[in-house]
């Protein structure tokens, strides 16, 4: 492996002196002081730099492989009855990782009794909202009762959803989230609101810990599509922290439920705001935060993205060209941003009336956007008058009518976010670290056996932040000489969702974003 040398080349205020007689914690209409003064927040700036961390989930399903059932691998091999057992289970294939369950872990307890003939253990899976689940009991009940020996079979199901590996380096509130769902159009009146709520009412349908984090400042739209009993969000004096309102067991946050209304604010005030009631709210251990993404691709979305650790994004639409030229601005902003985008949602693809289907917006845009950038899942939703009503009742459609047509495409989609989140999470990200050894910074492609070598000193010669080059003459401040050659980083670590934050001896922080291939 050859050693590579590259060329060179606002905030919220929260007061909480008049504490209330809830038990201490105070209305957050209250609390939420919001001024320019105030605002002392400033998007992070990420400079250029010679690589790209693609993404920071290795997903616990790794780890839980690791950690499978140890006794079963050597049993599996002697012949013994949990050998006998594991074998069989071994038959069962997880669709999404390709693997066995027993491979992935999944087999937990095991206890046998041979006199009696009785078996019993038990299944933990990735996520509660697995929609395979059910399959998974059938078919482990099957295999081992088909077993000579075996007189009776007892299968619990279980769930220990994934945890951000990276979890000490997100904020507190983010850090027992498994994973977080972008819903975006980039185009406002698509039906991003509606697909965000039906979407996330779903997952917990779906047995999922759920909550909602309506990211439009300007025009938040959840207070108006739920109807919470409570309807101002409270804020705990002691820990400092915003506790989410409830709706039928969904965690809901909104800027319209800080008692503000909609907000007349700057724009780095705002992504203020967005990241405070995002990053310090208590949403507990979810399963999927679903985030109903602002219109644009401009700081505001940035700022999300650069904040919180995206695991997929939705993209809505609709069949008009127009909403495709603004959609596809959305998609390439994810894909610059290392974020997949799963699956497509055409909102007002058709209705049917007198026996026929019509078009009344035409077809294609949705297609489109699949095609011309690769996206695996399209989903096409009606022209509903109870669709359109609910969002206005308070009700979201999936929960009025959980049997409808809408609901069967909303149960669709989420079985693909679900699958396509569980196959993200397992993929082995790039993987940036430092070998003492040869004293080299290694990087390792994903989905690939190839690795690159950099010299720490090439890194490090070639940033391009403020301090390194001037920004208004493009002047390099940074000399070849004034980095030694032995000079060696004190940290590497992920930054964010798509970035490595590297520590060097002299106390700077040089963070990369890009990678390009580097030849000699």
């Amino acid at each position: 492996m050859q050693l590579l040398h590259a060329p060179s080349w606002p905030h919220l205020s929260f007061q909480t002196s008049d504490r209330n007689s809830k038990g201490g914690l105070l209305s957050l209409e209250k609390c939420l002081q919001l001024s320019t003064a105030n605002c002392s927040f400033q998007p992070q700036k990420l400079e250029r730099s010679i690589w790209v961390s693609h993404k920071r989930n290795f997903f616990s399903f790794c780890a839980t492989k690791a950690t499978s059932v140890e006794a079963g691998s050597s049993a599996a091999s002697s012949g013994t009855a949990e050998g006998d057992v594991l074998k069989a289970l071994s038959q069962i294939i997880d669709p999404d990782f390709g693997t066995d369950i027993v491979t992935c872990g999944f087999v937990k307890d095991l206890l046998i009794d041979e006199a009696s003939g009785e078996v019993s253990f038990r299944l933990e899976l990735t996520t509660p909202a697995c929609p395979i689940k059910d399959m998974f009991e059938q078919q482990a009940n099957e295999v081992v009762a088909r077993l000579p020996w075996v007189k009776k079979v007892a299968v619990t199901m279980s769930a220990q959803p994934a945890k951000p590996i990276f979890a000490g380096d997100l904020p507190a509130g983010l850090r027992r989230i498994s994973n977080i769902v972008a819903v975006s159009s980039c185009k406002g009146g698509v039906g991003k609101s509606t697909v965000a709520v039906n979407l996330a009412y779903t997952l917990a349908g779906m047995g999922a810990r759920v909550g909602v984090f309506d990211a439009d400042v300007y025009g938040p739209s959840l207070p108006t599509m739920v109807s919470p009993e409570n309807r101002l969000l409270e804020m705990n004096p002691e820990k400092r922290t915003i506790i989410p309102t409830d709706y039928l067991g969904v965690k809901l946050v909104s800027f319209g439920f800080a008692g503000q209304g909609r907000a007349i604010m700057r724009g780095p005030m705002v992504s203020g705001v967005i990241d405070q009631l995002l990053t310090t709210s208590e949403w507990g251990e979810l399963d999927y935060l679903v985030i109903d993404m602002p219109p644009g691709t401009g700081d505001i979305q940035l700022t999300l993205c650069q904040v919180v650790p995206l695991t997929a994004a939705v993209i809505v639409t609709t069949p008009q060209k127009l909403a495709f030229i603004d959609v596809a601005k959305g998609v390439r902003m994810f894909s610059k941003l290392k974020v997949p985008c799963v699956a497509v949602v055409e909102n007002m693809s058709h209705f049917d009336a007198d026996g026929k289907r019509y078009y009344p917006f035409g077809r294609g845009s949705g297609s489109q956007v699949v095609q011309q950038f690769g996206i695996p899942h399209l989903f096409d939703l009606p022209i509903r008058p109870t669709l359109s009503a609910s969002g206005d009742s308070g009700t979201p459609e999936v929960v009025a009518d959980p049997q409808g047509e809408v609901a069967q495409t909303f149960q669709n989609l989420g079985v693909c976010v679900v699958q396509q989140c569980a196959k993200i999470r397992q993929q082995v990200s790039t993987a940036v670290t430092y070998d003492k050894s040869i004293k080299a910074i290694r990087i390792k492609v994903p989905d690939s056996e190839e690795e690159f070598l950099l010299h720490p000193a090439t890194v490090r010669r070639n940033d391009h932040s403020a301090q390194s080059v001037d920004e208004w003459t493009g002047e390099q401040k940074l000399q070849y000489g004034d980095i030694p050659e032995d000079i060696e980083p004190e940290e590497i670590r992920p930054m964010g969702n798509y970035a490595v934050s590297i520590t060097w001896p002299d106390g700077f922080s040089q963070i990369t974003e890009r990678f390009v291939k580097i030849c000699n």
